[in-house]
C-alpha cells in the first residue's frame, strides 16, 4: 500500500486517541495471571496485541472477544502449557521481553521466536536476570538475542538488571513476579532506558492487586504469593498515537483536539506536549481531551526524551520545520526498536532536504529548506506516521509500506481520510 500526502493548509480538526498499546499488553497478561475472571474494556486492536493474546491462549488463558472488551479467565498462575510449545511473536518486541518471564511459569519449557528484525533485537539482560531468579534461558540462534528456549521455575529472590536498553526487561519480570516462590527484589543499573513505562507496569500491577515497594527507579520488591485479582479494567488513550495528530497541528498550524486522553496519565510520551510548548504551541484539556494549537512559528529546543521514546521521531519531524536546531538527547537506545530509529530518522530526513546529525545519544537537527520525496519506512510503523505528519505539512510526500501502521494504529489512515487529510 502507498499514500502520496498532499499538502493541507492551516486544520482545524479532531480525532480520538486509539487504546493504549502499553496498557493493553499488560492488562491482558495481569488478567490471564489473575483468581477470577475479568473484562478488559476498550482494548486496543491492534497486531501486537494480536501476538500477545495469540501467546497467552497457547499458554491455557481462554480469552472471549466482545464489542470493544476481552473477558479473560484467569489461570491464578498456573499455565497449561502444551510440552514443545512454540510462541511466535511476530514483530512485538513488547510481547517477546513480557512473555519471557510468564513463560517461567508453565511446567513444560517453552520456545519464544519472532521475526527476523525481532532476531535482532536484545534479550540478554532479561536472560541473566531470570537466571538469577531460577530460571534458564536457552538461546538457539545467536546468543543473547531470540529465539530462546525458556525453562526453569521463577523461584525469586534477588537479581541486578541492566535495563539501558529497554526498561521492558524490569517490567517482564514484574508481571510475573507475584507467583514466585518468594519474594522478588530486582535492583537497576543506573541510567534505565524508558523509566516512565516501569510507571505503566506499576500501575496495571497494583489496579490488579499486586503488592511492590519501589525506591524511584533504582530498587523494586515484588511480595511473592499475593496473585493478581480479576476485576474490571479499562485501558486508557495512547499518548504516542496521538502525538501524530498534536504534530498536526504544530507543522500545519490552526488547532487539533484529540480526545479519549487521561490529562493526568503517567504515560511518558505525555512529554511531547511539554515539548510542543516550548517550541510555541499551546496546549489545553478541556475534559478528557487535550488540544494542541498554533501560530505555525516553531523554535527549537534542547530536550531530554529518555522517558518518551515513542514520540522521538514525530518530535524530529516538528523539528525540521522549526526556526532554530533542535537537540533531542537520552535516545540511544532507539536503534533496538523496530528498526534502527536513530539511522532511519536521519537518512530519511535528509532524503527530504534535512539537515540531521547523530552526536552519541543524542540527534541535532537544524533548520533546512525541505522538499517532496519517497520514503521507505522499512516496515516501521512509527516511522510510516511520524513522517506521514511531515508529508501532509510540505506535500508531494510518498510513503511506501503504509500498511505497517497496523501493529499499533490500524486506524491511523481511517481517522486522516474521515478529516479529508488523505
Amino acid at each position: 500500500m502507498e499514500v502520496t500526502l498532499r499538502k493541507a493548509g492551516d486544520v482545524y480538526l479532531n480525532f480520538q486517541a486509539p487504546p493504549s498499546k502499553s496498557y493493553t499488553h499488560r492488562a491482558l497478561i495481569a488478567a490471564s495471571l489473575a483468581l477470577g475472571d475479568s473484562i478488559i474494556t476498550n482494548p486496543l486492536e491492534a497486531e501486537d496485541i494480536a501476538a500477545t493474546r495469540a501467546a497467552l491462549v497457547g499458554m491455557g488463558v481462554q480469552i472471549m472477544e466482545g464489542d470493544r472488551c476481552s473477558r479473560v479467565r484467569g489461570t491464578g498462575g498456573t499455565l497449561s502449557c502444551a510440552p514443545g510449545l512454540v510462541m511466535d511473536m511476530q514483530n512485538s518486541g513488547t510481547s517477546m521481553r513480557l512473555l519471557t518471564s510468564v513463560a517461567l511459569l508453565c511446567k513444560s519449557p517453552v520456545v519464544l521466536t519472532g521475526s527476523p528484525r525481532m532476531k535482532e533485537r536484545p534479550l540478554g539482560p532479561l536472560a541473566d536476570a531470570l537466571t538469577a531468579l531460577g530460571g534458564r534461558i536457552e538461546f538457539m540462534e545467536k546468543a543473547g538475542f531470540p529465539p530462546v528456549k525458556v525453562s526453569g521455575r521463577l523461584t525469586g529472590g534477588r537479581a541486578r538488571v541492566d535495563a539501558g536498553m529497554s526498561s521492558q526487561f524490569v517490567s517482564s519480570i514484574l508481571m510475573a513476579a507475584p507467583y514466585a516462590h518468594r519474594d522478588v527484589i530486582l535492583d537497576l543499573d543506573p541510567g534505565v532506558a524508558s523509566p516512565s513505562y516501569l510507571d505503566v507496569t506499576l500501575s496495571v500491577m497494583e489496579a490488579f492487586g499486586a503488592t511492590v515497594e519501589r525506591e524511584g527507579y533504582r530498587r523494586f520488591q515484588v511480595a511473592a504469593g499475593i496473585p493478581y485479582r480479576a476485576r474490571t479494567y479499562e485501558i486508557e488513550g495512547d499518548y504516542s498515537s496521538a502525538s501524530y495528530f498534536f504534530a498536526l497541528a504544530a507543522l500545519c498550524g490552526g488547532r487539533v483536539r484529540v480526545g479519549n486522553l487521561n490529562p493526568t496519565s503517567c504515560q511518558g510520551d505525555r512529554r511531547f506536549l511539554a515539548a510542543l510548548e516550548s517550541m510555541g504551541c499551546r496546549v489545553s484539556t478541556p475534559g478528557d481531551s487535550v488540544e494542541v494549537s498554533c501560530d505555525g512559528y516553531l523554535d527549537g529546543i534542547e530536550i531530554d526524551m529518555s522517558s518518551s521514546p515513542d514520540t522521538v521521531q514525530t518530535l524530529c519531524m516538528v523539528a525540521a520545520k522549526a526556526r532554530s536546531p533542535t537537540r533531542i538527547s537520552g535516545i540511544a537506545h532507539l536503534k533496538w526498536k523496530e528498526s534502527d530509529r536513530l539511522e532511519s530518522t536521519t537518512r530519511l530526513l535528509r532524503s527530504l532536504g534535512g539537515d540531521v546529525t547523530v552526536e552519541g545519544d543524542a540527534l541535532i537537527i537544524r533548520p533546512a529548506p525541505l522538499h517532496g520525496g519517497r520514503i521507505d519506512p522499512g516496515d516501521d510503523h512509527r516511522t510510516a506516521m511520524s513522517f506521514t505528519v511531515l508529508g501532509l505539512s510540505m506535500g508531494n510526500v510518498k510513503i511506501t509500506q503504509a500498511e505497517c501502521v497496523s501493529k499499533s494504529f490500524p486506524g491511523f489512515w481511517e481517522q486522516l481520510a474521515g478529516q479529508g487529510l488523505v
